[in-house]
């Protein structure tokens, strides 16, 4: 553990020091003759991008942007797909000290524009996919300029749009990259939003070490390994995972531009040789439904969801491995891993979410109390900032009100907002979202104990379970399922669902009601919006008593 422990405290003086400079940590200091990245096109022919050939071409950014008067701890947005050129333009803001602000290609013009408004960007670089997004009423004029990556052929540039391929045409002589040190911001991100309105987070260059720890001990990304991060760069597990780490790390990272599909991703998985994947929940359950390759996968590893334990019967039955479940969040980045890491290995158990990175020091406090719970009792899962080398959060931007609620009045606990438990041997396990918790009759239950015992029945794709009013009980459980397939007596299927979750879980969490749904609402990265089923369902029941 010593070794663990040098480790930590060796990535956090590198990245948290006053001369940090991000484009030598992410670029210039590597071999220029690696591969940085495989980029996979979208008819799946593949190219390397050398770590010379992205110093070459993030400096071009970088003097583009400059040109339109960009400097140091000024915002730059992206609204791209995946590809050689989103790879130089962030890197290129980087060589800058600007400061990235992702957007999700899956995002609506007004969550675009909430993000645009909110971080002050000064430029925002599109490609012509997303352009339209950007579109704004007649007679208004954007405070950002847009860098137009015209990636379909025959797209017209509209004034005042600059042209990307004119922005990088010409390199001049290169500019010393920007120092801007571990506490100056690398990156602007939003928080998904899953129960309020988005929330600025800066992330500064600090953050890279714990993302690099991540990428060592929870992931194992080691030289020999064929490496993919399938999750979207517009979120801060894809952004770090797949784009940042591994650039710290000097590994390759592979970048398919395409949207995913199960489909797609196997055949990546079998070309490329992938021998160490993670991806969210969603990407593993819709792997399952699909025709499976012969892969060479060794490692495999989830986040952004608890994994649910279907998953892991189809891996070991199918792949031959277990996959990994790990949690993070925007505000800290990974904390508890099941590591893949041998020196820091465990047996899985099944539904935990693993136990802290190296970096950290966490526990469940309890409900009323901000005293540390006793093992087994389900709490508040919070990082003891204090005792944690790895935290950097230090509240939201323009947010002090939301920031105050993320910290016990002494300032010693980050409280997650999510509930949880550890058990004796020091495994956590996440139960729900703090307004997710369902307490019937006196009883605490986590939705996602009742959703992993449904999600095993072999018909149904995919489930969420919330708590609606109920005169006797307090709150009563109620499924929202989505079907695999043609199911022929639902109501049948309906009574089977809840006596397995009464044999299988507790006779008293069973729901009391099962609806069958095409889909279940979502934020864009995939993550279920509970809330939004408990207002739908709330808003009929009050129809209902009116009626």
């Amino acid at each position: 553990m010593s070794s663990v422990n040098e480790r930590v405290d060796e990535l956090m003086a590198r990245f948290g020091a006053p001369d940090a400079c991000l484009a030598d940590l992410l670029c210039d200091r590597h071999d220029p003759d690696a591969a940085a990245f495989t980029v996979v096109s979208q008819d799946f022919s593949s190219g390397r991008l050398t770590y010379g050939e992205l110093r070459e071409r993030s400096e071009r950014v970088a003097a583009g942007l400059a040109g339109l008067g960009v400097s140091a701890g000024d915002p730059v947005a992206t609204l791209m797909g995946k590809s050689a050129e989103y790879l130089s333009t962030v890197v290129g803001i980087w060589r800058l000290g600007a400061v990235h602000v992702p957007l999700f290609t899956a995002f609506a013009p007004p969550a675009i524009a909430m993000r645009l408004e909110g971080s002050g960007a000064k430029v925002v670089v599109t490609d012509s996919g997303q352009r339209t997004k950007l579109d704004r009423p007649a007679g208004t004029v954007p405070p950002w300029r847009v860098v137009h990556l015209r990636s379909h052929p025959g797209t017209e540039l509209s004034p005042p749009d600059i042209d990307f391929r004119d922005f990088v045409s010409s390199r001049g002589s290169p500019r010393p990259a920007v120092v801007v040190g571990g506490r100056g911001p690398m990156v602007r991100m939003y928080t998904s939003g899953t129960t309020g309105r988005p929330k600025g987070v800066a992330i500064p260059v600090a953050a890279m070490a714990t993302w690099q720890l991540y990428l060592e001990f929870g992931l194992d990304v080691t030289e020999e390994d064929v490496y993919w991060c399938a999750a979207d760069p517009g979120w801060a597990y894809g952004l770090f995972a797949a784009v940042l780490a591994p650039l710290a790390a000097g590994r390759t990272s592979i970048v398919h531009g395409d949207r995913f599909t199960a489909d797609a991703t196997w055949r990546i998985l079998a070309d490329l040789g992938v021998t160490n994947f993670t991806a969210a929940p969603t990407a593993y359950r819709a792997l399952r439904l699909a025709a499976p390759a012969s892969v060479a996968l060794r490692k495999a590893s989830s986040a952004g969801e608890p994994l649910t334990p279907e998953v892991n019967q189809w891996a070991e039955s199918h792949l031959g491995i277990s996959v990994h479940d790990h949690y993070g969040q925007t505000e800290l980045g990974m904390v508890f891993c099941n590591h893949h890491h041998p020196s820091l290995g465990r047996p899985l158990k099944p539904g935990s979410m693993g136990v802290p990175l190296p970096g950290w020091t966490t526990g469940v406090l309890g409900q009323e109390s901000d005293v540390v719970a006793a093992p087994r009792e389900v709490g508040r899962v919070a990082v003891d900032v204090q005792a944690s080398p790895a935290a950097w959060f230090d509240g939201y931007v323009d947010a002090p009100d939301a920031t105050r609620e993320k910290f016990t009045a002494d300032g010693r606990w980050y409280l997650t907002g999510d509930s949880g438990r550890c058990d004796d041997d020091g495994h956590y396990f996440f139960m729900a979202r703090d307004d997710d918790v369902i307490i019937m009759a006196g009883y605490r239950i986590g939705p996602f104990d009742v959703e992993s015992v449904i999600l095993t029945h072999p018909d149904v794709a995919e489930c969420a379970v919330i708590a609606v009013p109920d005169a006797l009980k307090g709150e009563v459980i109620e499924a929202f399922v989505v079907l695999e397939g043609a199911v022929g007596d639902r109501d049948e299927l309906a009574v089977e669902l809840k006596d397995r979750v009464r044999d299988n879980l507790a006779a008293y969490a069973y729901p009391r009601a099962v609806h069958f749904v095409e889909s279940l609402p979502k934020t864009p990265s995939g993550k279920i919006q509970r809330f939004l089923l408990r207002e739908e369902r709330r808003a009929q029941m009050a129809a209902a008593d009116d009626a």
